[in-house]
């Protein structure tokens, strides 16, 4: 049995959503260091054999964290931090857990950003500006990034749950 059994691997996601979700909130920003200790982390765990990933698995949940959050980060949806996080915290989830993570955190961040446009009374301009943004592929990108827009926020707390439930299993 693998040192970093599933429970083991759940209590890591959470520190590191943890973590990342502090920072983030604190300075809207997602340090290098973080992301690239947790990718250097789940890769050495599956080659020292004391994860349930092997070296494959976890460079596979890693690829896909990537692919899948780069995207939204051309489109200037998302920032580097976020799409670099997924990636990390997919080396400990493997390709499969990883995509669930994607789908998770998508449906945790939509929540948080409804939430938010409730809070700033931005729901209808908010809505509207991300069916243009997806209808047009980004073309009002720095309009939804300007300053004076107030529709930014932090999206690690997103990752964070999403990572989590498909650490679960869910």
């Amino acid at each position: 049995m693998p040192l970093l059994s599933d429970l083991g691997a759940v209590a890591v996601v959470a520190a590191i959503g943890a973590v990342g979700t502090v920072i983030d909130l604190r300075t809207r920003r997602v340090p290098n260091w973080l992301t690239a200790g947790v990718a250097a982390a789940g890769v050495g765990l599956a080659a020292a054999h004391l994860s349930r990933l092997s070296v494959p698995a976890a460079l596979g949940g890693l690829g896909i964290g990537l692919l899948l959050m780069l995207p939204g980060y051309v489109i200037g949806a998302t920032g580097a931090g976020d799409v670099k996080l997924m990636a990390a915290l997919g080396t400990l989830l493997g390709p499969g857990r990883t995509g669930m993570a994607f789908l998770y955190s998508a449906m945790a961040g939509g929540l948080l950003a409804l939430l938010i446009a409730m809070q700033r009374s931005r729901v209808r301009t908010t809505l509207q500006n991300t069916a243009t943004l997806v209808r047009t592929g980004g073309a009002n990108v720095s309009e939804i990034e300007s300053a004076t827009a107030n529709n930014r926020f932090a999206y690690v707390p997103a990752i964070a749950v999403g990572a989590l439930v498909a650490a679960l299993g869910h």
